[in-house]
């Protein structure tokens, strides 16, 4: 065996039965040297260790016995039924000692071609009696097993069995399961000496997780479930300990490397403005104001995340956290998604100064200005002259603030508003433009405590998770294409009553030529037939700014009762008289998407209603299907759209739409300029695993508050794996 000096990075073919043809296999699948052998981890596994013959199982469950089993057996024959018109698979199975049967509910037909007459399989599931006494596995797992495998006693050990993905050229060289477990078996008995640890010893004995020789051994080759589920863990573990060290060394450096601003409570200017709104704060609101004081009043830069739903409030805390860096004879700067969003913002603002500066005229006069791509250049030069000259408190503004030749006075605070919809890039060009600017991201679209603590792991979270008092949340309906009529009679008669409505037609990149027809047809169809004696009104994201700002004007002063519209209202709009929103083509969006549209309404005080509208295959029923490894990939695209549509229906709540979101769709790429897609992790289930998550970060974040430069000898272990996997990702330490 070699001792640890020797150099796993050496090729394949230093092992034993690897010729020139397997060794370009494995090169073809990413494996070049002995390291990536070892590290090329089973994709599953079989536990052997309660493998029956099919007497012995049919004896196990006449005892009462349920707890999932493994035969081995060939496939006899196969036979399709239909029931109540739906199609049920059965395999008759069989071993020397009597015979068996799989059964699918669902999805029998993509999978019936797997089982061919004579075939050897394992299959695993939880037996049970069939009314006529035949014993049966509902949906069992299954695997094909070549004869020469089942013969060795590498595989019939009874034991828990690898097994690995398998490849097309590892096929036509002739690697089977059976023989890439043969090759990587001698790996581990050669090479597993030159393996050298990822993790000093302190953090394995805190951690309580295994050393790296002994995983590798038992994630290939686990004794029992124990071993292999510690081996897991190990693997985990790290992964997010050096992802949390990550996040640890960021949040370091903001805070430490960079001086921020300390703000203080100078005047009554804050208190003032309180007293003239026309509304209470709610406790929660004013619970995330508290938290953003303490942070604005310290030396250290502010880098602070406030969640909360559509409609909890969180311009409102925006504002009053500007006040304080205006206070001290700072800017704010407001940085919205839409040009819509920003122009709400800034009369929204506007009328709240005016408010303030009518009231306390004596006082300062408190201003906002808004910079816009749809600005000329005469008024663009004039507005940016009146901000550069220190004359604007609060600047609103959308990608026009990247530009170049926008500039500040002296910018305190970044607020930006909707920041998953902002490139990490982009952000890093808004924060530049400050003197180390304090930043605060809201975001209306919750985020599940998992994902907050890895995608904000730098950042510190506020959440206002109180809507403010005598919001009703709106109805939702999910309804098939044939129902349309119905719901525009729906429609009609709650116009007629006093109220407006919105259909909103998707818009995506892809088929945009497409979406906008389809918005204008409708639009000529429905003013022309369902709504003929009703005022509609028509906005899409190819109007000019002028003319949908005016659309929208209209819509707010109740000029029009319908709204047809793309997804260019989908942030920020209130319009408290509308009470019907339908969405049309519904699979098309994602749960986010979806919650905010339904946000724009349920603002008034009367009962509103949500309507999505989709194919009426997805609107109708289904059962949850189990087993989708088989499926072809339209078929579990139909299964996620239907448990996305359902899960609009089912919750109101942010947070619990934020989940169902992530599991269908998942968190985003943190530490790249990637915006969508999970992060990185090849062993870590965010979804499952934030035990492991918490106990790496309070690991990891202990370790960089005592070394932050990870200099101490007991650290050199760290520092060398962080330095060599994450120095692409360094150049982002600056970015919210």
């Amino acid at each position: 065996m070699p001792s640890a000096s020797y150099n796993l990075d050496v090729p394949v073919t230093n092992l034993k039965y690897i010729g020139e043809s397997r060794s370009k296999a494995l090169m073809n699948a990413g494996i070049r040297t002995i390291r990536d052998l070892l590290f090329f981890f089973p994709t599953k596994y079989i536990n052997r260790s309660k493998m029956l013959t099919v007497a012995a199982a049919y004896e196990y469950v006449k005892k009462g016995y349920t707890d999932e089993i493994t035969l081995v057996v060939r496939v006899i024959e196969k036979v399709t039924k239909y029931v109540r018109g739906k199609e049920i698979l059965i395999v008759a199975f069989g071993d020397d000692t009597g015979g068996c049967e799989g059964v699918w509910f669902q999805g029998s037909k993509f999978i019936k071609d797997r089982f061919n007459e004579g075939d050897l399989f394992a299959i695993s599931g939880k037996p049970a009696l069939s009314q006529f006494m035949h014993l049966q596995i509902h949906h069992p797992d299954n695997d094909k097993i070549s004869d020469d495998e089942n013969t060795v006693k590498l595989f019939n050990t009874g034991g828990i069995i690898p097994f690995y993905k398998i490849s097309d050229s590892f096929k036509t060289s002739m690697i089977s399961v059976y023989g890439l477990r043969r090759i990587i078996n001698n790996a581990l008995n050669y090479w597993i000496g030159a393996v050298e640890e990822t993790l000093p010893d302190f953090v394995i004995k805190k951690a309580g997780i295994m050393p790296l020789k002994d995983a590798i051994r038992h994630i290939h080759f686990p004794p029992g479930e124990k071993e292999l589920e510690a081996a897991r863990y190990r693997f985990k573990f790290e992964e997010l300990f050096y992802f949390e060290i990550l996040n640890a060394v960021r949040k370091a450096k903001i805070r430490f490397e960079h001086k921020g601003i300390q703000f203080s409570i100078k005047t009554s200017l804050v208190k003032d403005f309180l007293s003239v709104l026309p509304f209470q704060l709610t406790e929660s609101q004013l619970k995330v104001l508290s938290d953003i004081k303490k942070d604005m009043l310290s030396a250290q830069p502010m880098n602070r995340l406030v969640q909360g739903d559509v409609g909890s409030g969180k311009t409102i805390v925006a504002v009053i956290s500007a006040l304080i860096a205006i206070d001290n004879g700072y800017q704010a700067v407001l940085m919205a998604p839409t040009e819509i969003l920003a122009n709400q913002h800034c009369k929204n603002i506007s009328l709240l100064f005016d408010l303030y500066n009518e009231k306390h005229p004596a006082g300062r006069k408190l201003t906002v200005e808004m910079i816009s791509g749809s600005q000329t250049k005469k008024q663009r030069e004039k507005t940016v002259e009146r901000i550069t000259g220190g004359g604007t408190d609060i600047i609103v503004g959308t990608h026009a603030l990247f530009e170049d030749t926008t500039a500040f006075a002296n910018a305190g605070l970044i607020i930006i508003d909707e920041q998953h919809r902002f490139g990490v890039a982009q952000r890093a060009r808004l924060l530049s433009k400050g003197i180390t600017p304090d930043c605060l991201v809201m975001s209306a679209t919750p985020i599940p405590r998992t994902m907050s603590m890895t995608y904000y792991g730098d950042l510190d979270i506020s959440v206002i998770d109180k809507l403010p008092p005598g919001r009703i949340p709106p109805k939702t309906a999910l309804r098939g294409e044939q129902a349309l009529p119905s719901v525009y009679e729906f429609i009609y008669d709650r116009v007629k009553e006093g109220d407006q409505a919105f259909i909103v037609f998707p818009l995506v990149d892809e088929s945009e030529k497409l979406d906008l027809q389809a918005a204008i047809t409708a639009y000529e169809d429905l003013k022309d037939s369902w709504f003929r004696d009703i005022r509609t009104g028509l906005l899409h994201g190819k109007m000019k700014w002028k003319e949908k700002e005016e659309v929208m004007l209209k819509f707010a002063r109740h000029e029009f009762d319908v709204l047809i519209s793309t997804t260019v209202i989908e942030v920020g709009i209130d319009i408290p008289n509308s009470t019907i929103m339908v969405i049309r083509d519904a699979h098309r969006f994602g749960l986010s998407q979806l919650h905010q549209l339904r946000g724009r309404i349920g603002r008034g005080k009367k009962e509103s209603y949500c309507i999505l509208i989709t194919k009426d295959e997805l609107a109708a029923s289904s059962e949850r299907i189990k087993d989708v490894t088989y499926l072809p990939d339209y078929i579990r695209e139909k299964l996620r759209t239907q448990t996305r549509l359902k899960a609009m229906v089912q919750f109101h709540d942010g947070f619990k739409i934020a989940e169902m979101d992530w599991k269908i769709r998942g968190p985003g790429d943190i530490f790249s300029t990637r915006q969508s897609g999970y992060p990185d992790f090849k062993y870590t289930d965010l979804r499952e695993d934030i035990a492991i998550l918490e106990k790496a970060k309070n690991i990891a974040f202990e370790i960089i508050d005592a070394d932050r430069f990870l200099r101490h000898p007991d650290n050199y272990i760290i520092s060398r794996n962080f330095f060599h996997h994450y120095s692409e990702n360094l150049k982002y330490f600056n970015i919210a």
